[in-house]
């Protein structure tokens, strides 16, 4: 039987594009270099913040060097720690959904590739009834699709919750490839979401087994 359900945070729980992305061209222009499209931002999501700035800087700069993608990276991080709530919000129906799990008595957590003080923020500014645990990319915790953000959401609901919570009763739920091998390396079963940061096209050719449209349709896939 379900018992705990783990959620990815970004194109899951909530729609974060406006805000990384502004704090992403932020970045680039003040390293003087050319922002992204949107488009690109949101195809270079799902495998950390390191990751996009990386890719970004290298599509704007070919020839990059390290010492600039960590200038780029630091003022990035900056920008978004004190703007990651200006147009991020939760997507229509997931605080409802999250109400149902509460009510049924599921335990929750959310694990993010997103720096772990943005992560903190956004579940104290939206999820602390909600959601009981929240991780993101911090020192000593590998980011996904490594399965250490997994087993430590799992530790610490088994610590809050004072009872041994057994892989058999979580499963995972997130809208990327990133979250599906996430799932699969932490040996949960994954349901995909097909609002967030990737088409369901892709999430099917990715291998998605079990895809919903809207939040409330995950109460059908739970046992």
């Amino acid at each position: 039987m379900t018992t705990t359900i783990i959620f990815d945070l970004d194109g899951t729980l909530m729609n974060t594009l406006d805000d990384l992305h502004n704090s992403m061209s932020y970045a680039l222009h003040e390293a003087g270099l050319k922002p992204n499209l949107k488009q690109d931002t949101r195809r270079y999501l799902g495998n950390g913040v390191r990751n996009l700035v990386d890719r970004s800087v290298m599509q704007a700069c070919p020839d990059a060097d390290e010492e600039l993608k960590e200038r780029v990276f630091e003022t990035f991080r900056t920008h978004y720690v004190a703007h990651s709530m200006d147009k991020t919000a939760p997507y229509e129906g997931v605080k409802e959904m999250l109400m149902k799990c509460k009510k049924r008595g599921l335990f929750t957590a959310i694990v993010s590739n997103k720096l772990d003080p943005a992560v903190k923020a956004l579940h104290q500014a939206f999820f602390t009834d909600g959601i009981d645990v929240a991780i993101g990319e911090k020192p000593g915790v590998k980011r996904k699709p490594a399965p250490d953000m997994v087993n430590e959401a799992i530790r610490q609901l088994s610590l809050l919750h004072g009872q041994e919570i057994p892989l058999s009763a979580c499963i995972y739920v997130g809208d990327s490839e990133v979250d599906m091998q996430t799932a699969k390396n932490s040996g949960l079963p994954c349901i995909s979401v097909s609002w967030g940061f990737r088409e369901r096209d892709f999430l099917v050719e990715n291998g998605a087994k079990t895809i919903i449209d809207h939040p409330d349709e995950l109460f059908i896939h739970l046992s």
